[in-house]
């Protein structure tokens, strides 16, 4: 195992393929197969499964990923240092985030600032995403779960409110705001455990003491809206995120106690890398 064939390696992996991977690192496709295949044939192992033009980390792959993660991050930290932190003009910044709407704009503050400052967002649960973060998966994260490990940096970037929506023919659909008690013995979809705004409305209904019927697990955001839209029950959203769509209606909640706040949120001591940094920054400028 070299330092140029792990580079390789996890070039190929932040870019999802060869050819993103050789343009990034401007070398060629064959120079980083080869490294590649080398690590492999070196240790008998399968890193990545081919699919079409890219490729895909195998369960191998994926623990390696964690560490090289871990390795090139401390790289660029001593990079920074010994640059003396200075501005980026150019890099890559893989983001987290449990919302599109939230994070979007602070990427374009970026991108205005730093037009070759290139990106990677994933989508997911606030705990997934402060899970990437810790694995160094991700530089940086968006998310609406507070946090309070010393080990973070966070900056709260605004605040959105829990609203409630239904199918456009629904019983309920004609109400301009609702009680939560109307959710008592009604069907619900709701995200996965580890989503916020779950977690948020079911701790609300508790203390309201109501009690849904049955209660559909939908993994994304567009999925609880088909799943609503085709009648299985009523869908809880951030209000940020209820955009237009005629097959449904917006139910604002009358009770206090639904707004949450999201935040910008970095390991504390890769806060000094310049991207990471002008990340923060743009969130503390948004707040």
């Amino acid at each position: 195992m070299t330092p140029s064939q792990l580079r390789a390696f996890h070039l190929v992996a932040v870019a999802g393929g060869y050819t993103g991977a050789a343009r990034e690192a401007n070398a060629s496709q064959a120079n980083l197969s080869g490294q590649v295949l080398a690590l492999e044939r070196a240790y008998d192992v399968r890193l990545f499964d081919r699919l079409g033009r890219g490729v895909r980390l195998t369960d191998t792959g994926q623990q390696l990923f964690s560490l090289t993660g871990r390795l090139f991050a401390l790289e660029d930290e001593a990079r920074a240092l010994l640059a003396g932190e200075s501005a980026p003009t150019r890099g890559h910044l893989r983001i987290a985030a449990d919302s599109a709407h939230h994070v979007v704009p602070l990427m374009s503050a970026i991108r205005a600032a730093h037009p070759d400052v290139t990106f990677a967002l994933a989508i997911d649960n606030s705990d997934a995403v402060l899970d990437r973060l810790a694995r160094y998966d991700a530089d940086v994260a968006v998310t609406a779960r507070g946090v309070s490990d010393p080990k973070l940096s966070a900056v709260r970037i605004r605040s959105d409110r829990i609203v409630l929506f239904a199918p456009r023919g629904h019983r309920l659909a004609g109400r301009r705001r609702v009680s939560l008690k109307v959710l008592d013995g009604v069907d619900l979809v709701l995200r996965e455990r580890g989503s916020i705004t779950r977690e948020v409305l079911e701790r609300a209904m508790a203390a309201a003491g109501v009690r849904p019927a049955r209660i559909t697990e939908v993994e994304t955001r567009e999925g609880v809206r088909e799943v609503v839209a085709a009648g299985f029950g009523i869908g809880a959203v951030f209000e940020s995120e209820f955009a237009g769509d005629d097959r449904l209606v917006g139910l604002p909640i009358a009770e206090p106690g639904l707004d949450v706040a999201e935040y910008a949120v970095c390991l504390r001591q890769r806060r000094r890398l310049p991207l990471v940094r002008a990340f923060m920054e743009a969130a503390e400028q948004s707040g």
